[in-house]
């Protein structure tokens, strides 16, 4: 049987759809939905609300007086979210606190809130993890602190942390990892804005093996000298130390680099040629891999 298909159009004549348009807008808000189910919306006196811990603990004084301003000038967009207490029916402060210590500081008196009734305090951490990393600017040491959090307060696998805070495998292992290094170490990171990679060698260096060389990375940390990939890397090249948490040996000679590799892959092939296209696709790869190495 015959199909019958829509007359051609020329290209002036077609029209492009805006798919966002048939969208439910709702669909965006199932996440939100879903940690606030059961929520109520109400204004609450801000001397009502106890802040407690919270996921983020560092804070911008001018960004909080950029908040405030706006605050004033447009209201506050983004109620807060707060957990009614059984016992005496004040408030607990769960995702907010920028908006919060914003709103105090020009003196308001009442601020539209979530109010959750009757969360688990695991509920209640997940939604504060949740809420905060959606966030822009929350520094990888808080997320790790509230992955440890709720670790701690749950005994949940990392199996179980991926699926109720919805972050990948990595990184529910690599919080847990940096949450457990000393505090003055995770200050200093906070500190001098430390790239996330000298953390997490700096915890694979064996004590027994490179117990100077981590003393004295523990030092450069702790001065702001050591905040980056390279300058690591260029520190555990002076020590002679390879950053996979292996020390070189001498007979280790130089890395592989790619045409090496391209040269010993000819030769195991029993003289087959490798074309200038497959060559290039193998350079592209191994860059790659290597910038994905540097980045995780």
């Amino acid at each position: 049987m015959a199909k019958n298909f829509a007359p051609r159009l020329a290209k002036k004549e077609r029209k492009t759809l805006d798919l966002s348009e048939k969208l439910d807008r709702d669909l965006f808000k199932v996440s939100d939905e879903r940690l606030l189910k059961g929520a109520t919306l109400d204004e609450i006196h801000l001397e009502d609300i106890t802040v407690k811990g919270q996921v983020r603990t560092k804070f911008n004084d001018e960004s909080i007086k950029e908040l405030a301003q706006n605050i004033q000038e447009n209201g506050l967009i983004q109620p807060l979210v707060i957990h009614r207490n059984k016992e005496d029916s004040k408030y607990t402060l769960i995702c907010g606190e920028r908006r919060y210590r914003a709103m105090s500081s020009i003196e308001l008196k009442k601020a539209p809130c979530f109010v959750l009734d009757n969360k688990t305090v695991e509920e209640l951490m997940a939604i504060q993890f949740s809420e905060n990393s959606s966030r822009e600017n929350l520094h990888y040491i808080d997320q790790a602190n509230g992955i440890y959090n709720y670790h701690q307060a749950t005994n949940a696998s990392e199996r179980k942390i991926v699926a109720v805070l919805g972050i990948s495998k990595s990184e529910v292992h690599r919080g847990l990892m940096i949450a457990k290094l000393p505090d003055e170490v995770k200050e200093a990171a906070k500190k001098f804005d430390m790239e996330k990679y000298v953390l997490v060698e700096f915890d694979a260096i064996e004590d027994e093996d490179n117990e100077e060389f981590k003393k004295e990375a523990l030092k450069q940390i702790c001065q702001g000298e050591l905040v980056k990939c390279s300058q690591f890397k260029k520190l555990a090249k002076k020590w002679n130390y390879a950053p996979s948490g292996k020390k070189k040996s001498d007979s280790d000679g130089e890395e592989l680099d790619t045409d090496a590799l391209l040269k010993l892959m000819e030769n195991k092939s029993k003289g087959l040629k490798i074309d200038n296209k497959t060559k290039q696709l193998l350079k592209s790869l191994m860059e790659k891999s290597q910038d994905l190495a540097v980045s995780e």
